[in-house]
């Protein structure tokens, strides 16, 4: 089997070749194979971050569920009243590149409160307060950004990035979220406004309506929807999940099956209770990262008992004990675990809980590989 007919063989219920791997590479270790700069690839998008990280799939070889990396976003969809922000480079050295938005209003330029800064050899700080880091609140100095490279937006991206992935993998499109609260200020404004929250709730639902509608309608669909949220019970209790962002899975999730297109959650985090939900009261087709103590709170083996007829489970090795301190021994026996907590009867793509980091060994990733190939066969 090629990776993408062993991965729709899973997302059907099917027994495939061997258990599909994909480790969760994510940002970092695409961005470290380039050899550039990270803000070559977040800044300058040369190349931008999801071509990285389709190069990254086909340097190891993984079956790749590519979970919404490439924007695919389409000109109405971005909010007409905003203004006209440009982008300044307001400083610049050897390992960092500091960047603020501004618009002009009346000749006057009106700086963004916060600034990104840009790292030679680490992911984007996005939201940082100027005086945070010894930056003046209004730039006495700065420059364009300039040479920024153009891809193609829309359905025409999604298009190229399909064409890129071939038979590696799935590619994902944004359609939803399991998330609305993202922030301690968030989750005390939701106590002293829900009723904004639960408008908003509302207003996001029939917005993401409109986008499955807008993406069923392309000549080149996604493989499968993305639905889900970093830390959806950090920030959330199940409760305010329950009530603010459950209505939207559920929705999503319905249409989805109708159509016949599979749908993906990725929540980092406490999750054993949002897999029950997701198992009991929705269509959703797969779920992870599935994180173990102390960072979730999931057990692979239990949550393969319990819901391993509903939901397609994907994981879970931890990525700091195991991925990126572990040694080659370490990763084969968390390997075969998985697998044998999870394999039976299909159902299971061997995972990492949540995102590898920028340094995990080369060795880690290809061998949890290996291991998945031929202990994960079938």
């Amino acid at each position: 089997m090629t990776s993408r007919e062993r991965l729709l063989a899973v997302l059907r219920g099917e027994t495939p070749d061997c258990v599909p791997v994909a480790p969760d590479t994510s940002n970092m270790i695409p961005a470290r194979l380039t050899g550039k700069p990270f803000w070559d690839l977040y800044l300058y998008q040369d190349p931008p971050i999801w071509k990285a990280y389709i190069d990254c799939v086909k340097h190891f070889g993984f079956d790749s569920l590519m979970d919404g990396y490439a924007p695919i976003i389409f000109p109405d969809e971005v909010n007409q009243n905003e203004p006209a922000w440009e982008s300044a480079i307001i400083h610049k050295d050897n390992t960092k590149i500091i960047v603020r938005k501004y618009y002009k209003e009346n000749r006057k330029l009106i700086w963004a409160a916060n600034v990104t800064v840009f790292h030679r050899d680490n992911p984007p700080t996005r939201n940082v307060k100027p005086e945070k880091i010894g930056l003046p609140e209004i730039p006495k100095r700065w420059q364009p950004v300039e040479g920024v490279k153009e891809w193609p937006s829309g359905g025409e991206l999604l298009k190229y990035v399909k064409e890129l992935m071939g038979d590696h993998g799935l590619v994902g499109v944004w359609c939803g979220t399991s998330i609305l609260l993202h922030t301690p200020e968030a989750i005390y404004d939701y106590f002293d406004n829900p009723s904004k929250y639960r408008k908003r709730s509302e207003e996001l639902l029939e917005w993401y309506e409109n986008r499955f509608h807008r993406l069923m309608s392309l000549p080149v669909k996604p493989d499968f929807l993305c639905v889900g949220g970093s830390g959806s019970l950090v920030f959330q209790t199940p409760h305010i999940f329950r009530e603010l962002a459950l209505p939207i899975i559920q929705r999503i999730t319905a249409l989805a099956k109708n159509a016949g297109i599979p749908t993906h959650l990725h929540s980092c985090g406490p999750e054993k209770e949002l897999v029950r939900i997701c198992a009991e009261e929705t269509d959703l087709t797969v779920i992870d990262p599935l994180e173990v103590p102390p960072m979730g709170d999931c057990n692979l083996r239990e949550l393969k008992v319990k819901y391993g007829d509903k939901l397609v489970l994907k994981g879970n090795l931890h990525t700091t004990t195991v991925m990126l301190k572990g040694s080659i021994a370490d990763v084969v026996a968390a390997s075969r675990k998985a697998i044998d907590d999870a394999a039976e009867g299909g159902r299971f793509i061997l995972s990492t809980g949540d995102q590898c980091g920028r340094d995990t060994p080369d060795d880690n990733i290809r061998v949890m590989i290996e291991t998945a190939r031929t202990y994960g066969k079938y």
